[in-house]
């Protein structure tokens, strides 16, 4: 523990999170570092409901904007650049508000882990399997070795599934056997953001005609110009 407190906003999407996080800033003299996967990606804002500039209300927010849509997230490179961010705004006596809609990328974060490395040639050979035999095919070899990482990861899922079998075989563990404990390295408190279901859905639907209203679709096709396709993420 690093007796210097650290600030985590969680809760499911439209609760209210990145609101909560800028009013916790403002009153604990802190900063923002973002932990939505989506969010880090550049141009992605209508569709991530990334904060505007104005709700953001002088309050620096940090790991916004930092991959292209081409990029292909890790949450390992995510781990490394939220910690030296986390730490840097420690040292400076800045409480770091942490929020986002992934709770893997906050567990990487905050909790005591290191994530599996990769292996280029078993990478290679199960992404050449997956072309030739289907995403499909892989998600019942990973059933078999790790079924409740199967069950959490979607059989269409190619890119992850794939994921799941590498470190399996790198580690000789199941995939869910290598996701971080609940060990912190800081000093940390969680505060859990919690809506009833019908206001949580009504919500959520506002914010879609919100960012269609905005110009989501407009969004999408200048994305799709920079590469979006190709982006493995």
């Amino acid at each position: 523990m690093s007796g210097r407190l650290v600030v985590a906003v969680v809760g499911p999407t439209g609760a209210g999170k990145s609101t909560l996080a800028v009013r916790l800033a403002q009153q604990l003299g802190g900063e923002v570092v973002n932990a939505d996967s989506m969010q880090l990606f550049r141009g992605m804002d209508i569709g991530t409901a990334k904060p505007t500039p104005e709700e953001r209300k002088g309050v620096p927010h940090h790991l916004l904007d930092i991959w292209d849509v081409t990029d292909t997230a890790s949450v390992a490179e995510y781990q490394r650049l939220a910690r030296a961010q986390i730490n840097q705004l420690l040292d400076a006596g800045i409480t770091p508000v942490l929020v986002g809609g992934s709770g893997l990328y906050v567990r990487a974060a905050i909790d005591d882990h290191e994530f599996p490395g990769t292996d280029p040639e078993v990478r290679a050979r199960l992404e050449e399997e997956l072309a030739l035999r289907g995403s499909g095919a892989l998600h019942a070899r990973l059933a078999a070795a790790d079924p409740e990482a199967a069950h959490a990861i979607l059989p269409s899922n190619g890119r992850r599934i794939v994921r799941a079998l590498e470190v399996i075989e790198i580690t000789g563990r199941s995939s869910t056997a290598n996701l971080p404990g609940h060990d912190s390295v800081y000093d940390t408190v969680q505060i859990g953001v919690d809506v009833a279901r019908p206001e949580l859905d009504e919500r959520i639907a506002r914010r879609v005609d919100r960012m269609w209203d905005a110009g989501l679709v407009e969004e999408v096709r200048a994305l799709e110009a920079q590469g979006l396709r190709e982006g493995r993420t």
